[in-house]
């Protein structure tokens, strides 16, 4: 193993916990080797409100995975989420060192070093520092200021915190279940390094990833992140919304939703029954099909609502002519893209991992069934895009996150914004 370069990615989630390893092959291509699900437990919202039951289903489903790959791992990349996480836009600007004047590694460094002077709360820390674009002597967008000539550097910059507490208390999870953190990473950042295009970032795009306990927003334009939000509602809202509404258990009402959900009752079949169990768990009644679409297009609604509100606050729709993109388990209700599109009012297409291989059989997992029909991968889009960001910032010799530095573990965060041009 010492000689394979295998990065594992953790997807850490409010409804399930999913592990997937991966090989880069000698050609530089993501092989896919293990995968491993389980139910998430202890957690609420993207938030760890109990680390036991937290480890216990991590250790699961990563096991699963060495299972599957025939290898024992000891660190993954980990995803992080949550309504503790904010962002914020910053700009940074240093003078240029040495006789010469020419932008170095360290002149790169102490610019980004600046951009990240902000005011923070003692409850916070920083998670991400993501360079926008370079401005060398006042000329702009500039991606690799490295090696030009200049006397006055600045960067913009997109800075993702997050609750020291809820990131300890994720760390402390994943070093109980038998693993070290080689890195924290914002999920939807994850998920966009495995859904979107070069292309659609380039032109302006908002990927939409609908999880069980959170909706993650981010927004991308001329090639940079530009906005982030993470919304407090998801796919488990919905659940507990048709378990009220239909009077049925809460598992039951998740096998509803997975199998029968539309969320636009005008294209459901109003012929249609479905069998509902009733909440004694004893008995089943038949339900019209248009009562669950009622009870589900509510709240989907919403929650493409909420999307649009945080659009608006990031500015004219000339900022995303590329649309939306849906990714997670949620997006994959029947109907969900029209109902985004028409609320929101930009184009809409259901995203998934690309450029990968091995068991993308399994990835396509035949348990999610809507209608019958086989499943995008959207609900591994997250941990694909984890492996994805390890994979391109790998780095056997170094782990941010061990043992022994777990109390001290964001007092220094690492600078990987150049890599990222």
């Amino acid at each position: 193993m010492t000689n394979r370069r295998v990065v594992t990615g953790l997807d850490i989630g409010t409804t399930k916990i999913c592990a997937i390893i991966a090989e880069l092959t000698t050609e530089d291509k993501i092989d896919i080797i293990g995968i491993g699900l389980a139910p998430s437990h202890g957690l609420r919202k993207g938030i760890v409100v109990d680390i036991d039951e937290t480890s216990k289903a991590i250790r699961e489903a990563y096991q699963k995975a060495e299972r599957m790959a025939g290898i024992s791992i000891e660190s993954a990349f980990v995803g992080i989420a949550g309504s503790h996480i904010s962002s914020l836009n910053s700009h940074g600007v240093v003078a240029v060192t040495g006789e010469e004047k020419e932008i170095k590694a360290s002149d790169i460094e102490r610019v980004m070093e600046a951009a990240k002077i902000i005011p923070l709360s003692a409850e916070e820390e920083i998670i991400h520092v993501l360079a926008r674009e370079f401005i060398v002597d006042g000329c702009s967008g500039i991606k690799d200021p490295l090696g030009m000539s200049g006397v006055r550097l600045e960067v913009e910059t997109h800075i993702v915190t997050g609750s020291s507490t809820s990131i300890q208390n994720l760390v402390k999870s994943v070093h109980r279940a038998g693993l070290d953190v080689d890195d924290i990473v914002l999920e939807p950042l994850a998920s966009s390094e495995s859904v979107l295009t070069i292309d659609e970032k380039e032109l302006g795009v908002a990927l939409v990833d609908i999880g069980g306990g959170t909706t993650d927003l981010i927004v991308f334009h001329e090639g940079s992140i530009c906005y982030t939000s993470i919304l407090p509602v998801g796919g488990n809202h919905v659940s507990n919304d048709i378990a009220v509404g239909l009077r049925t258990p809460i598992g039951e009402a998740e096998k509803i939703k997975i199998t029968a959900g539309c969320a636009l009752k005008s294209m459901a079949d109003q012929e249609d029954y479905i069998d509902v169990v009733t909440a004694s768990g004893k008995q089943t009644q038949q339900v019209p099909l248009l009562s669950l679409c009622e009870v589900i297009e509510p709240r989907m609604q919403e929650i493409f609502s909420l999307v649009k509100r945080e659009l608006e606050q990031v500015g004219p729709r000339d900022l995303t002519p590329g649309g939306i993109v849906l990714t997670g388990g949620a997006s994959l209700l029947y109907g969900s893209d029209v109902l985004a599109s028409d609320i929101i009012g930009l184009p809409v297409r259901q995203g998934e991992p690309k450029h990968i291989s091995g068991l993308t059989d399994v990835i396509d997992n035949p348990v999610y069934i809507n209608r019958g029909d086989k499943v995008p991968k959207a609900i591994f889009s997250t941990a694909v895009g984890l492996v994805e960001f390890g994979v391109r910032y790998y780095q056997p010799s170094k782990k941010q996150f061990n043992n022994e530095i777990v109390g001290s573990l964001f007092a220094k965060v690492k600078n990987w914004l150049s890599d990222f041009f």
